[in-house]
């Protein structure tokens, strides 16, 4: 399944299964997470390993996570694609303050550019929707920042299946990121909606945050599978819908091989069925 490809934007081929770098920083995304060396061999295993997606943030850290990118993956091979997101602001481990304004916008995005050693990030996209900046004043920021070419896709974070139809209405919208899992379905919707138009959806938590591994059903197959249920409920994503992209993270290097080598786990119909029924 790693071999099959998603063109984000429709230009940019992807292996489905990539690699997101939350867990490289410290609890809450907050701070630094043991030795920067571990995390940059992390990081260049996963690439070695044929990872071709890398997803960040600014305010994992803060700035951390993009840092540690750059340090390990600069100059960065042909087809590997960085995104990264803006739109959030951290004061401490427990505080997120949503900045849409198109002036903070601008600003965390050339900070991006300077921290990843960038003069295009490939998918930039908006960690929240500030409630209180219209939309279309967020995401024509975002348009400027396209045309002027230091984005190339502009992505979007915890929204709506109305949301999405909204920013349609304004631009091009290349992918979302949302909760979604064997046991959090609640961003149907928007799955199939993204399906009808061609947007990749990187699904945050798609391991649950660790529930799933003890769930009877999971555990069942992953045993007749010789498998992870972590490893299930990567492959169960990869074969629910051709537009999901996860990036689980993880700050071991053991635990990045487990998780792509669910790349190669086939489930069967009977599979599906009994893994569907979880949500």
């Amino acid at each position: 399944m790693l071999e099959e490809a998603f063109d984000v934007g429709g230009e940019l081929p992807v292996r489905r299964l990539g690699y997101g770098t939350a867990q490289l920083t410290g609890p809450g995304y907050w701070g630094p997470r043991g030795d920067a060396r571990d995390a940059v061999a992390v990081l260049r295993r996963a690439v070695e390993r044929g990872v071709t997606l890398i997803d960040t943030a600014d305010n994992y850290g803060p700035s951390i996570a993009e840092e540690l990118v750059a340090e390990a993956l600069h100059p960065y091979p042909q087809g590997l694609v960085i995104a990264t997101k803006g739109g959030v602001v951290r004061t401490s481990e427990s505080a997120w303050h949503i900045a849409g304004r198109p002036e903070q916008l601008r600003a965390m995005c050339e900070a991006s550019l300077r921290r990843l050693r960038l003069d295009t990030i490939d998918l930039y996209q908006l960690h929240r929707l500030d409630p209180h900046v219209p939309l279309a004043e967020q995401l024509g920021a975002l348009d400027e920042l396209r045309t002027e070419g230091k984005i190339r896709h502009i992505g979007l974070d915890s929204i709506t299946a109305e949301q999405l139809e909204s920013a349609r209405e304004l631009t091009d919208i290349a992918s979302v990121q949302n909760c979604y899992n064997l046991l959090d379905r609640s961003s149907e919707a928007l799955l199939h909606l993204c399906e009808a138009h061609g947007i990749a959806f990187l699904p945050w938590f798609p391991l649950g945050n660790g529930s799933l591994t003890s769930d009877p059903v999971c555990a069942e197959i992953a045993a007749d599978h010789g498998a992870t249920p972590g490893q299930i409920a990567l492959a169960w994503l990869l074969h629910r819908s051709p537009v999901l992209c996860p990036t689980p993270g993880t700050g071991s290097p053991t635990h990045l091989e487990e998780n792509l080598a669910a790349a190669a786990v086939h489930l069967t119909a009977e599979n599906m069925r009994h893994l569907c029924a979880l949500g």
